[in-house]
């Protein structure tokens, strides 16, 4: 079953169709935006819940209307010897299950996993985005399609920093996102207005794909990983293109991004495996218990692939 969201972009209330915005339009963008849920009570607490455990280092920090500090969530004894596994989440900070997915990682599974392998967990990426549960960063800029040198965006700039005083190298990446119904009700037509062009909606998935990375294509991890997750939650099928949001399938609910050519936090380490996970919390097959276990069962199937 897949959600048919085709229609054309309705005008967007900020700025002018076919001209890209200035600093006004964005300004007026950011004066519409509100605080929807606290990053303080539904994360920073679960991260600090977790410091008996693990080491919490704070990377950074975010300079809005208010101060958002950055924190990492790290194996106690880091080892050489080991295979290194980043988890990042709330790149996009609108999309839930992606950092409750990756705390939810860290207490269950942490633990036992950190005798194989160094973790390092970033839940979330961007709280000013999470608490205003939005695709971008105040500046309207998309994190996820920031991470290259001179970001312009704070949130990619300070984990790729963070990411360079990591000693050796990461053999496995995976960022937990969602791809949601108002990824064509508000994002895709926000973006279209900023940039003053005409974007065309995309058919939105009912259900778990990932996306993987053309230059750093691995079938066999991105299947295991799907072959994983289908006993948890439904696994997205092709559309009638055999495609999904656009992309032609590499494999079932699978398909591949170029990761560092776009910017994406996939492409923020050389990582052998690397992957982007994407749950549809707006299916109704499916509840937010069942999109962070979704997330969970991801992280812990690439894992058991790494270290098999």
């Amino acid at each position: 079953m897949t959600n048919l969201i085709m229609n054309e972009n309705k005008p967007y209330p900020i700025g002018q169709a076919g001209v890209a915005w200035q600093q006004q339009e964005k300004l007026q963008w950011l004066a519409m935006q509100h605080c929807k849920r606290s990053y303080f009570d539904d994360v920073v607490q679960q991260i600090n819940d977790l410091k008996n455990d693990y080491d919490v280092i704070q990377y950074g920090v975010l300079n809005y209307q208010k101060e958002y500090p950055l924190f990492a969530i790290q194996t106690k004894s880091m080892m050489q010897a080991k295979p290194t596994v980043l988890v990042t989440g709330g790149v996009h900070g609108y999309e839930t299950s992606g950092v409750h997915g990756a705390l939810a990682f860290m207490a269950r599974h942490g633990l036992a996993l950190s005798e194989q392998v160094n973790l390092i967990v970033v839940p979330c990426v961007s709280p000013w985005g999470y608490e205003t549960i939005n695709r971008w960063n105040q500046s309207a800029i998309d994190p996820n399609r920031s991470f290259y040198e001179n970001s312009p965006a704070p949130e990619s700039a300070q984990l790729m920093a963070y990411m360079k005083t990591i000693l050796g190298d990461v053999a496995l990446h995976i960022d937990l996102h969602e791809t949601t119904d108002t990824d064509n009700s508000e994002f895709r037509p926000a973006l279209a207005a900023r940039d003053g062009v005409t974007h065309s909606n995309w058919n939105i998935p009912d259900g778990f794909y990932l996306v993987g990375d053309t230059t750093r294509d691995n079938a066999a991890f991105q299947k295991a990983i799907i072959d994983a997750v289908a006993a948890v939650t439904h696994i997205a099928p092709a559309d009638e293109n055999e495609q999904l949001i656009g992309v032609e399938i590499e494999q079932f609910g699978v398909i591949n991004y170029a990761c560092k050519e776009l910017g994406l936090c996939a492409g923020l380490t050389d990582a052998p495996l690397v992957t982007t996970t994407e749950v549809y919390p707006d299916s109704p097959l499916v509840d937010d218990v069942n999109c962070v276990d979704a997330q969970v069962r991801a992280v812990t199937a690439a894992i058991e692939f790494l270290l098999a």
